[in-house]
């Protein structure tokens, strides 16, 4: 009977023994399916609700959104940590939301964690989850299997290590004789480091394809960009590949360029050209200068030359395409060395003094540091008489009155007094144009005839005489006469076109009135 009491004892002692070693195993371990403990078991740690999810299929170069979940079995808040993923080489993995890292998770409550997996290349894959926090265990795993299957058309399938952003270069058809300029994001979609080690162009030197690009190391989600220009050299169409050469596994991958260039017909070019940014646009009021028909005497036209760009304009040389047609570009205003900033403006003034009869054809060529670089004005116009150049006037001891006038200062203009005394001293006659039209028709020792728009007069030498309502000191020389007021003079040369006869008759014009005058006297 002892016996019997003694064996149920000790069967009592084990079977406890067992239970207690059983409970104590179970808490110890945070991977057991929960659902699988009794209501008894102790309190535990954190855990996957699932530690295994199958996603099942995920097509080659799409992505997929799994949802893992993790629950608190514990008695005391657990705050999650940083979480490392260890994907299949065939996918790449990223952790999207994470509310388990939001604030502490209390006892028996579950957060979720969202995993996006894009599938590189077919096969099975396998990511493995290690998610650190604050409980006993400090460390949990959880797994995501699955498999990467091939899309019904194949023919686009990204199979490659390097994602190329196009997968094909189209730059269209080109009209206009200028590069254009794209770009082309290569990208690791791998879990390791891809080193590139060479980016080129196969293509024919005729296509006009130019590379520039730094890639050298792409690690897992890393990109970078390679830029590609297009200057076609012929017309018709221009194909190319570019090459990028790595380390991975299949070693190599090409994007196609396209593109055809067919130039519009050419037209005629106009006389100023577009404006282009960051140069000087050089620009005249007209777009020729035109004297007209049936010129008879000296004529003059000026043109306003302005840059219309955003950069200023140096002139260069200024010039005429004949020399021998009359014409003379005046020495002031528009000149070479001459800067223009924008909006501002200078004149050029163009006078012909015609030596033949009939049609005049010449141009003006202006150089200049601006756009295009050259601005060419065509001169027109027709003469009905040539203009003898011995009657004509030399100005000599002249003050320029625009050369000496002084700018007035905003302090200036305060005082009516300083205006009208800057005025005053700026100001300067300049009587050149009152003989404008007059001639010498006849000259003697003493005297001389004038024939002008007023008519025929007389004057002596060293006399006083009002022509062109301007008072005029006379001073008669051996084949011209001076005209002097103040500090100008001005000399009116002897028209030698004259003929003898009407030499002489003036000559005896000109001693009857002196004879006269001493009668008179």
């Amino acid at each position: 009977m002892k016996q019997l009491y003694k064996i149920i004892f000790l069967t009592l002692i084990t079977y406890s023994f067992g239970l207690s070693y059983n409970i104590s195993t179970f808490a110890q371990s945070a991977f057991d399916d929960p659902g699988a403990r009794s209501s008894g078991a102790q309190s535990g740690d954190l855990a996957p609700v699932s530690k295994d999810i199958d996603t099942g299929s995920i097509t080659l170069g799409s992505s997929s959104q799994t949802v893992l979940l993790f629950r608190n079995d514990g008695t005391k808040p657990i705050q999650t940590k940083d979480i490392s993923l260890y994907p299949s080489s065939n996918v790449s993995a990223t952790i999207g939301e994470n509310e388990c890292a939001a604030s502490p998770l209390p006892p028996n409550a579950v957060c979720a964690i969202s995993m996006s997996v894009k599938g590189l290349q077919p096969g099975n894959f396998r990511i493995e989850m290690l998610l650190r926090h604050d409980g006993r265990a400090k460390l949990i795993t959880s797994a995501v299997k699955g498999m990467v299957e091939r899309s019904l058309d194949t023919t686009y399938d990204v199979i490659n290590d390097l994602e190329t952003i196009p997968s094909e270069l189209k730059f269209g058809a080109l009209k206009e004789s200028r590069p254009l300029t794209r770009s082309i994001v290569l990208r690791n979609i791998t879990s390791k480091p891809v080193k590139i080690a060479s980016v080129f162009i196969e293509s024919n030197e005729q296509a006009g394809y130019t590379l520039r690009t730094d890639c050298e190391t792409l690690l897992s989600g890393e990109a970078c960009i390679a830029t590609v220009t297009w200057a076609p050299k012929q017309k018709g169409p221009s194909t190319g590949v570019l090459v990028v050469e790595h380390d991975g596994p299949t070693g190599i991958v090409s994007v196609v360029l396209d593109g055809e260039y067919n130039p519009n017909a050419p037209s005629q070019v106009g006389v100023f050209p577009d404006a282009v940014p960051g140069k000087g646009l050089l620009t005249a009021s007209q777009i020729e200068v035109d004297f007209g028909d049936e010129i008879e005497s000296t004529s003059a036209i000026t043109v306003s030359l302005v840059n219309v760009g955003d950069d200023p304009v140096i002139l260069g040389d200024i010039s005429l395409a004949n020399d021998d047609g009359g014409l003379k570009i005046s020495e002031f205003g528009c000149k070479n060395g001459t800067l223009l900033k924008p909006v501002e403006a200078c004149p050029l003034t163009i006078k012909w003094d015609p030596v033949r009869t009939g049609n005049v054809l010449d141009n003006v060529q202006i150089r200049h540091d601006g756009a295009r670089g050259i601005l060419v004005l065509p001169i027109r116009g027709s003469a009905t008489k040539t203009v003898n150049k011995d009657s004509q006037s030399i100005v000599y001891n002249s003050n320029d009155p625009l050369s000496n006038v002084q700018p007035i200062s905003a302090n200036d203009l305060k005082t009516e007094k300083s205006v009208n005394k800057k005025s005053s001293t700026n100001v300067v006659s300049n009587q050149t144009g009152s003989l404008e039209g007059y001639r010498i028709t006849s000259l003697g020792l003493s005297s001389a005839i004038v024939s002008g728009p007023g008519g025929s007069r007389v004057i002596f030498n060293d006399q006083e005489t009002v022509i062109g309502a301007v008072l005029w000191r006379v001073n008669i020389q051996n084949s011209a006469v001076e005209f002097i007021n103040n500090n100008q003079t001005i000399l009116l040369l002897f028209d030698k076109s004259l003929s003898f006869g009407s030499q002489s008759s003036d000559q005896q014009a000109t001693n009857q009135n002196t004879s006269n005058d001493d009668t008179v006297n």
